[in-house]
């Protein structure tokens, strides 16, 4: 079996742990963190170290770490022989000859419970030696596993945001909106649902609906009218402006 050094504690380690731990090819042997009160839930389930010096042989070190820091932590690593790989969706590839990228695209909460099958691993390895084996170790984890490049991932990062960060923060204001008038954030959620569900059917473009692709300005008008926050009008005028221009191209 693959013996597997995680770097971090944070959510993405925290289920990059559930998930290998569970896997029939791998094993975690041991979990890095420099602050020992972040190590407390792991342990009991491995070793656990707050030094570098005493990480352990691996045939992968996984850094879950914040992009800022995954480079420094990584040449703390040097004389380890095994695959450094990060989990970053925007950072590029390490310039080190046994360097990888293990990057899950997905959404992680500490709390939160997944299909690990489901999620997409996205692999890149500086050798076909060290790509066979993150693709085994995903392989075993995961259903979705594809190679790609770090320009590809930095797209689909970029994409990601959008599609997920930028659509909470709606989420959250219309969250607001609602409690403004004494309202229930429950009653969007069977409209969330459907929405979320049409677009594994079709493409959004297909499916796009609302006052700003009918060119509504009456509507349109009275929801900025009754917008107090200046931030979320902002925020209304520009999207309904993006929608109209799209599809006045189409």
């Amino acid at each position: 079996m693959y013996s597997i050094v995680i770097l971090g504690t944070g959510n993405v380690a925290t289920h990059m742990f559930k998930a290998l731990q569970a896997s029939d090819v791998c094993y975690v042997s041991q979990v890095y963190n420099h602050k020992a009160e972040s190590l407390e839930s792991f342990e009991h389930k491995t070793e656990v170290t707050t030094s570098i010096s005493k990480i352990k042989t691996a045939d992968l070190y996984l850094l879950c770490l914040k992009d800022d820091v995954i480079e420094s932590v990584a040449n703390q690593l040097e004389d380890k022989t095994g695959i450094i790989a990060h989990t970053s969706g925007s950072q590029a590839i390490l310039k080190k000859p046994n360097s990888a990228v293990f990057y899950p695209l997905q959404t992680f909460s500490k709390g939160s419970e997944l299909d690990y099958s489901q999620i997409p691993f996205c692999l890149e390895a500086n050798s076909e030696q060290h790509l066979k084996l993150i693709k085994d170790i995903a392989k075993s984890v995961s259903n979705q596993v594809f190679e790609i490049s770090s320009q590809q991932r930095e797209t689909l990062h970029r994409a990601a945001v959008f599609v997920c960060n930028f659509t909470n923060h709606l989420y959250a204001i219309g969250e607001n909106i609602c409690k403004n008038d004494d309202m229930p954030f429950d009653i969007l959620k069977a409209l969330i649902k459907e929405t979320s569900e049409k677009v594994q059917r079709h493409s959004p473009s297909e499916v796009q609906t609302g006052p700003a692709i009918r060119k509504d300005k009456t509507t349109i008008n009275k929801h900025l009218e009754g917008l107090s926050d200046s931030n979320y009008k902002a925020i209304y005028e520009l999207l309904t402006n993006s929608i109209i221009k799209t599809y006045d191209k189409l």
